[in-house]
């Protein structure tokens, strides 16, 4: 389609003067610049040739399958970040009986690619073959690592820090009158979830008064339900997660037995992916900082690629507590207080 000025001025916001400007690349603020791109680009009309970014070279994202919300929102943050300097992103999906990530490595490596950042993969469990990764770095392909560290691998790693979400929760049941709490999380053979799992002991520990159950789960709204069967079943009435789906699955067996959420049972997922904030009710849940160590991964890739190594130590980020309807006062609590009103 030909281009016209004054569609182009309107979606981005500024004057035709401006977009002629940047058509015939004379000096205008970046902002100014990036504003007309991208109303080009939403427009749906083809940049002049000389408008076109280059490529600069390719670089994987291998995550796992899509079915948490926050994996495609590490995808879109990582794949936007990449674009903006240059380099064409490929996600590697891994799905059941699909490609596994070593083949997903192969095919990255027949592609002549930069770099390559791993979302919560093989470096994720706790007993893994780590030779995979050291071949790599051997091969001179810089690669970071996110949710799963792995002290012995050559790489940059960014972590959520998972003690600091665990504590939030706990604190957040124990201020609401809980004293019996449960926490659904994933199989222990996962970093984040053994991390999290030896988190609650201690948090529970060093509050008196507290009692704690852990379940050991997958992480699927099935696998949150039939933690939360087992953790019901013990009386708790106050159940952290290991991922909002989980959470979601927790709410589905309280609801199952006949419980309220969250009047007789509080439950906080972890993540706040896309649908926490939709559910019902709205689920309270541990921010994870996706935005924070998506542009970190990225700004770790480049210097790795421009022959600056980044620090190999790991790198935590702060979660977040975000506060909705799925969690209340313990029933007890509850209970005392209507009493005292009536």
């Amino acid at each position: 389609m030909r281009l016209r000025l004054v569609d182009i001025a309107q979606r981005a916001g500024v004057s035709e003067a401006t977009v002629s400007r940047v058509l015939n690349e004379k000096q205008v603020s970046d902002a100014a610049r990036d504003k007309v791109l991208t109303a080009i680009d939403v427009l749906g009309y083809e940049r002049p040739a000389r408008l076109r970014r280059r490529a600069t070279g390719l670089v994987g994202l291998v995550v796992p399958e899509l079915t948490n919300p926050v994996f495609p929102l590490f995808a879109q943050l990582i794949e936007t970040a990449l674009a903006k300097h240059g380099y064409v992103p490929l996600l590697c999906t891994q799905t059941p009986n699909g490609l596994h990530e070593d083949e997903y490595v192969e095919m990255l490596l027949e592609q002549g690619t930069s770099g390559i950042i791993f979302v919560s993969g093989i470096h994720a469990i706790t007993e893994a073959d780590t030779d995979r990764y050291a071949r790599l770095r051997a091969s001179g392909i810089p690669i970071v690592l996110i949710n799963g560290h792995q002290p012995d691998v050559d790489a940059p790693s960014l972590s959520q820090d998972d003690r600091a979400a665990v504590e939030l929760g706990v604190e957040h049941l124990r201020q609401l009158g809980h004293n019996r709490l449960g926490l659904a999380v994933g199989p222990s053979r996962y970093t984040p979830a053994s991390r999290r799992s030896t988190a609650f002991a201690h948090a529970v520990e060093r509050r008196p008064g507290l009692v704690g159950t852990a379940e050991h789960t997958q992480y699927t709204v099935e696998g949150g339900a039939a933690a939360a069967h087992v953790l019901l079943d013990g009386g708790v009435t106050g159940i952290l997660c290991g991922s909002d789906v989980m959470a979601m699955g927790v709410v589905r067996a309280a609801r199952q037995r006949g419980l309220r959420v969250p009047e007789d049972v509080s439950v906080i997922g972890s993540d706040d992916g896309m649908l926490a904030q939709y559910s019902d009710p709205p689920l309270t849940t541990i921010r994870q900082d996706v935005a924070g160590m998506s542009a970190a991964a990225v700004r770790a890739l480049l210097e790795e690629i421009g022959g600056t190594p980044s620090p190999r130590r790991e790198h935590l980020f702060a979660p977040e507590l975000v506060v909705r309807r799925s969690t209340g006062p313990a029933p007890a609590l509850r209970s005392a207080v209507a009493v005292e009103n009536g």
